[in-house]
């Protein structure tokens, strides 16, 4: 495992700019997008999956041009406004929820809330489809595969390319999640610059040794599960507690995506320990019912996400029974 320090800075990083970006698979492949036609030497701010409130972590008093990739609008809006008051700019792309979107002459935001996209293919919109390869492979990651599918099929992608793509999407995205970064096979960072390296991701899958960490850790993760059980479901969902393990919080999310993709029309929630004796959760709602993630997370602290997938990032171990008990109710009131 890596450091969970921040790596080193490239030479000649401009003091006020700054990237930030979720560490997961869409993130990471928003900015990878983004810097291949606009490169510029800029601070990276990221960390896991559920890391989000990132621009409460940049400097104050200084007018800064901030770029902010796949992280909650509504989580960051304060220090949105902070960046604006002193006199920075702040350039947005997101689809996770925003309802405390305003409009300011120096922010410009390409946000939509549609479940049927993710951050990566708004910056392929807003590039025109140069750099597609790296949206497919974030769709995949996002667990978006009919638009993936879409994307790849319009790309003219062979299968065999499309097996690669998704394979990296979900290996990108595998790394993103743990409680901290230690957790991780490598930071998000130190990995956006690995992916920067490349132009065209199967480059990466042959040359990067990144890429061959993350499929023999994921694999190996993997074998963890084979006798894992429910911990509670009914007709509509199902809800697994993992051990207390760094294998588990890695596999955590991939686990919710690959649970839900698998599942006969239920939702799941991937419930694992946190050394603070909370739970980091997951949640994944199934397309058969009429429920949002989103709106169900954001009922406790650190909660939220999208329309199919959120998370909380601390629930109380005592409040178990009562999460497992809240969520089916959700599932049964939206069921169609």
């Amino acid at each position: 495992m890596n450091p969970s320090l921040q790596p080193a800075l490239p030479s000649g990083t401009h003091a006020g700019m700054y990237d930030l970006f979720n560490g997961d698979a869409d993130g990471i492949c928003a900015l990878h997008q983004l810097r291949m036609l606009a490169p510029r030497n800029s601070h990276l701010l990221t960390g896991t999956k559920r890391d989000i409130a990132l621009l409460e972590k940049l400097p104050s008093g200084m007018s800064l041009d901030v770029t902010v990739l796949d992280l909650s609008f509504d989580r960051n809006e304060v220090g949105v406004r902070q960046v604006l008051q002193s006199g920075g700019r702040v350039l947005y792309f997101d689809h996770h929820a925003a309802h405390k979107l305003f409009s300011h002459p120096q922010l410009e935001c390409h946000i939509d809330q549609s479940m049927d996209v993710c951050t990566s293919l708004l910056v392929d919109r807003h590039l025109g489809g140069l750099f597609r390869h790296w949206t497919i492979v974030a769709a995949y990651g996002d667990n978006l595969p009919a638009l993936a599918d879409y994307l790849a099929q319009a790309s003219a992608c062979t299968a065999a390319v499309r097996t690669a793509l998704a394979q990296l999407g979900n290996l990108l995205n595998y790394n993103a999640y743990g409680e901290t970064t230690s957790d991780l096979f490598f930071h998000p960072a130190q990995l956006y610059q690995s992916v920067h390296r490349f132009e065209s991701p199967l480059d990466f899958i042959a040359k990067a040794h990144e890429y061959q960490c993350l499929a023999e850790g994921y694999a190996a993760d993997l074998r963890c599960l084979h006798e894992l059980k429910p911990h509670a479901q009914n007709a509509l969902a199902v809800v697994y507690v993992l051990p207390d393990k760094a294998w588990a919080r890695r596999i955590s999310g991939t686990l919710a995506n690959r649970l839900v993709t698998q599942s006969l029309g239920q939702s799941i929630a991937v419930l694992t320990p946190r050394t603070d004796g909370n739970f980091l959760v997951s949640v994944r709602v199934t397309p058969t019912v009429e429920a949002r993630a989103d709106s169900f997370c954001s009922r406790y602290p650190g909660g939220g996400g999208r329309y199919a997938a959120g998370g909380i990032d601390r629930l109380p171990a005592s409040e178990l029974d009562r999460f497992i008990t809240a969520f089916f109710y959700y599932l049964t009131g939206h069921s169609r």
